[in-house]
């Protein structure tokens, strides 16, 4: 039985924010690999695979996990890990960074829904206003007024990592204070790994493109490097500050917050690869920081009373 996790705004806010900035720059940087030729499977396996080499020390001091807890390892791996990496990547080769990942962060929205339809819980009107400004600061960077010619399968392929963001934000809550956040990743990351590699055939994989110079910035960089900084920064360190994030804030509350990494994507998409925004997109992005810092304040300031449940997130079950 998992312990209900303690709920406390400031830590939570921190590793948001973290976690904003790791997991926002990861389209950026699987975008060198990706023009040199790897398809999006075999940088996502080599993405996660990384992650699990990184994280192996930790996987094995807390196998345990595995016995106490399979389901959660499982279906870690398989949603939040495989899942949501592998269609983000897909949709960023066929679509823009920003706008792939502004798709996939339709997710919170959806979460929202599954809480009030599928748990029937009161939601907070902070967090329901705070949402609902960042899917209007969604629209503004979207443009939908003027129309989209975006590949469609590429729009498909985001839409279903939004799905596959919902179980990240209810598994890591789900995950309780028995289970270390660094734990589940490090599991989870092994088991997407293997997963994965049935589908990127990693002995297919072009490796000389790991020694070869990439352009990202108007910088020149190994491509071992973009590699080793996606497994370590934008998988290892994006999902323990994302895990930590959610059972802090609740899993309505930093999917909020988490609109903050559709900002550093676009930011660190204009300046490294030259994708500009319009006015009407500048302004979307301040709309959706606007929605995320409406959307922490429904959290209280210190540990919830109660079992870790705030009044003023989650009311008592509908009736």
């Amino acid at each position: 039985m998992s312990v209900e996790p303690v709920r406390h705004r400031a830590s939570g806010l921190a590793f948001a924010l973290a976690a904003a900035l790791f997991f926002g720059g990861a389209g950026v940087a699987a975008r060198p690999l990706l023009d040199a030729g790897m398809d999006p499977l075999q940088v996502t396996w080599l993405r996660l695979a990384g992650a699990a080499l990184l994280l192996a020390p930790l996987a094995l001091l807390h196998w345990r996990l595995v016995v106490r807890r399979p389901l959660l390892v499982v279906a870690y791996g398989v949603f939040p890990m495989a899942g949501v990496q592998a269609l983000y990547f897909a949709a960023v080769d066929r679509i823009p960074v920003g706008i792939a990942l502004l798709i996939e962060f339709l997710g919170p929205v959806l979460l929202l829904v599954w809480f009030r339809l599928v748990r029937r819980t009161r939601v907070a009107p902070a967090a329901a206003v705070g949402v609902f400004l960042a899917v209007l600061g969604l629209g503004l960077l979207l443009e939908v007024w003027a129309g989209m010619s975006l590949d469609p399968v590429g729009v498909g392929l985001a839409l279903g990592a939004a799905a596959a963001q919902v179980g990240f934000f209810l598994l890591s809550d789900a995950a309780g204070e028995d289970a270390d956040p660094l734990a589940v990743i490090a599991l989870g990351s092994l088991v997407a790994a293997v997963l994965l590699a049935v589908l990127a055939r990693p002995w297919t994989i072009p490796w000389v493109t790991l020694a070869d110079p990439l352009p990202i910035g108007g910088a020149q960089v190994p491509g071992w490097v973009i590699a080793l900084w996606l497994a370590l920064v934008c998988t290892a360190m994006a999902y323990f500050a994302g895990v930590s994030a959610v059972r802090r804030l609740s899993p309505q509350v930093a999917g909020g917050v988490a609109y903050l990494e559709v900002v550093t994507a676009i930011v660190l998409a204009w300046v490294l690869l030259g994708e500009a925004l319009g006015t009407a997109q500048i302004v979307g992005a301040v709309v959706i920081v606007a929605g995320a810092f409406i959307t922490q304040t429904a959290v209280p300031s210190g540990p919830a009373p109660g079992g870790g449940k705030e009044p003023g997130l989650v009311a008592a079950d509908a009736d």
